[in-house]
């Protein structure tokens, strides 16, 4: 192919205009200061949690009681090394240490980085068995599923949770950063968005899933489900005096033990409390409390059906 050379000599000035960018813009870039987690190196070690999560379903096959131990056991020295590093560097940035760090600052953050990498990997086998009733809850949900196995593989649901789940014990080891950029990335393959900070019960099953949000505050209870489209979302956002937006307060809304939320729902607010063993149905936009054992249903609206005999608005049967 040609090479039209007057493109070419004019792409240097293209550069440095650019690059005049990065001085006139200083707040998209990242430029000498202290390294930020590594984006592929956080999602290569979810991957790799998920290969320990769920042996012989993913990347490593013919595992058995001889082989399993040493598997796993190379996964975690790995892992270690590598989420000690990660998070010590989101430890630095999170303190607001963006500029190069003294090595006494350095050493302090290695060292947290590495305790709360073990102090995370520790917390393995109860992620585990909180994963195993939230599997449990969607082969026993979905009459159309043959078998945990195909839960495993093919439900998406299943996947935003567990990346969230490990995503959580960082959230509550302190860990800045890092577990939104792990369910950014499984909100980005599954179309489920759950915040890392929510709190999420034993026994979820979010079902088709797409389009689901759960917001930072909210609190769901044991044997909750939700179908596609469920929106759990802030009724507004409260500012101080200079208009900037106040953190930290609850914001969305608290769902209780076995409740049933449906398609495109939207609750919103933290005083939106919803009882126990309730229903949602479809489309509702809730911003208040519903009291335990409680139906709540749009009422149904009529139809409106073009040609043959039928050309009017006519109820929908019930």
């Amino acid at each position: 192919m040609a090479t039209d050379l007057k493109i070419k000599e004019s792409l240097p000035e293209l550069t440095n205009r650019i690059v005049q960018t990065y001085a006139d813009m200083g707040t998209i870039h990242h430029l000498g200061h202290c390294p930020l987690p590594s984006y592929e190196k956080v999602i290569a070690a979810t991957e790799d949690l998920k290969e320990i999560l769920y042996p012989g379903y993913r990347r490593r096959s013919r595992l058995h009681a001889g082989n399993v131990t040493y598997h796993v056991g190379d996964l975690v020295d790995r892992l270690h090394d590598v989420l000690a590093m990660q998070i010590a560097r989101a430890m630095c940035h999170g303190a607001g240490k963006t500029r190069t760090c003294n090595p006494e600052q350095k050493d302090e953050f290695e060292r947290a980085g590495h305790a709360a990498a073990y102090a995370f990997l520790q917390r393995l086998p109860e992620v585990r068995r909180v994963l195993a009733t939230d599997v449990q809850a969607a082969y026993d949900g979905d009459p159309a599923c043959k078998s945990v196995d195909e839960v495993i593989f093919c439900y998406p649901g299943i996947d935003a949770v567990t990346v969230y789940r490990l995503a959580h014990e960082l959230h509550l080891l302190g860990v800045p950063l890092i577990p939104r950029m792990m369910t950014e990335w499984a909100h980005s393959r599954s179309g489920i968005d759950i915040h890392p900070g929510a709190t999420i019960g034993e026994f979820f099953f979010i079902d088709h899933g797409t389009g689901v949000v759960i917001g930072e505050t909210c609190e769901i209870g044991n044997r909750v489900k939700l179908y596609q489209g469920v929106t759990l979302g802030a009724l507004s956002f409260s500012v101080d005096e200079h208009g900037n937006l106040l953190r930290g307060h609850k914001r969305h809304p608290t769902i209780e033990d076995r409740v049933i939320i449906y398609a495109n729902a939207t609750l919103l607010g933290g005083q939106t409390v919803i009882g126990h063993d309730s229903v949602i149905g479809s489309n509702v936009w809730l911003t208040q409390p519903v009291e335990p054992n409680t139906t709540v249903v749009l009422e149904k609206p009529r139809l409106r059906m073009r040609g043959g005999k039928q050309d009017e608005f006519q109820p929908e049967e019930t």
